[in-house]
């Protein structure tokens, strides 16, 4: 029974410690309140499960010193790409220990296997949460067009006609943008273009709106200084939504960072008429890059951009530009998103070309 109770102990740890891991890149890394609740009831439930079983005699079997695995690691082991990895692996640790768990306390403690078995589902439903923040997040960062529509605005035909015309531009990401719109109207706006962007592939982003975000399944919400918090906003969108934070200044692109979001919207980069605000400049851009010189977050360059001016902000390292009136109010929307699009591309190319020949 010894042998069985080293390894109870061996994975009742590994369990533990990989939650730990989780649970700190859900509130440092993630600032995902869900996640953080999640891993942190898991490890009182594990906990729990624990206290119910021999712990004496588990500890007991403990023999580190005389542990053939503790010399054995995978060339893989040692090297983590990223954070994104580093928490993948917990999670692959954690279901992994808990099947192992469920395996053995069928011959040691049976009453305790059903409630292992649920713990074990639990922990698939805690990493698709996970991965889905970072796949989305990573999906967020290859887009270099990002239209941000209103119906108001759209001189040449519908709400819908503009965006699928925006797309077949090259639009990336349709951003719904209305400020004073009844609700029921908004909701009808919205749920048309999550259908357009389903067919299209296209990410759907709500200004201001995280319930109807919610509501219509959108890949995710854009907020401005004064709406919701980061980590409210959360509790109320899809467990992978994108969360973007429009920022005017150094100081409120470090606390949207602190915040968790998933993207800084910088400018505006110039004078534009669907903003009050006078224009930052696009040496806002270059704060930024001096300001933060290790931090991946996507930038979206934003405010009065179009085919003439879109080329300073790439001078400067903007990769994705959000676009409004250029788009809206063209007399071909496509016409319009493909002359900025284009450039983006290229700028992409050349990157990974200087990338190839260093």
């Amino acid at each position: 029974m010894r042998e069985i109770y080293r390894i109870l102990d061996a994975n009742f740890n590994r369990a533990r410690e990989a939650l730990r891991v989780i649970e700190d890149c859900g509130r440092f890394v993630l600032n995902d309140p869900a996640i953080t609740a999640m891993a942190k009831h898991f490890r009182s439930d594990i906990k729990e499960l624990l206290d119910q079983m021999p712990q004496d005699e588990i500890i007991a079997s403990r023999d580190t010193a005389g542990d053939i695995g503790t010399d054995l690691t995978s060339p893989a082991e040692p090297v983590r790409e990223d954070i994104a990895a580093v928490v993948t692996a917990a999670c692959k640790r954690l279901t992994e220990s808990l099947r192992t768990i469920e395996e053995y306390c069928k011959i040691v403690a049976n009453d305790q296997g059903l409630a292992v078995e649920r713990m074990r589902y639990d922990a698939y439903t805690l990493e698709q949460r996970v991965a889905g923040r970072f796949l989305n997040a990573e999906k967020f960062r290859n887009v270099h067009l990002y239209a941000m529509l209103s119906a108001s605005l759209c001189s040449q035909g519908s709400l819908r006609d503009v965006a699928r015309s925006a797309i077949a531009g090259g639009a990336d990401a349709i951003q719904l943008r209305e400020k004073d719109t009844p609700d029921s109207l908004h909701l009808a706006m919205a749920a048309e273009l999550r259908e357009l962007t389903d067919e299209t592939g296209t990410l759907l982003i709500i200004n201001d709106r995280p319930d109807i975000a919610t509501i219509v399944g959108a890949d995710g919400v854009h907020l401005g200084q004064n709406d919701l918090p980061v980590r409210e906003s959360r509790r109320l969108l899809r467990p992978d939504a994108i969360i973007g934070r429009s920022c005017h200044s150094i100081k409120e692109a470090r606390d949207a960072i602190n915040e968790g979001a998933d993207y800084v919207a910088l400018g505006p980069m110039f004078a534009t008429t669907t903003k009050s605000r006078p224009p930052v400049g696009p040496g806002l851009l270059d704060e930024f890059s001096q300001a933060f010189t290790e931090i991946a977050l996507p930038v979206v360059a934003i405010g009065g951009i179009n085919a003439e001016n879109v080329g300073d902000l790439i001078a400067r390292g903007a990769r994705i530009v959000a676009c409004c009136g250029s788009v809206n109010c063209a007399e071909d929307p496509q016409a319009a998103a493909r002359a900025i699009k284009d450039q983006l591309v290229a700028a992409r190319k050349e990157d990974e070309q200087n990338d190839d020949r260093a």
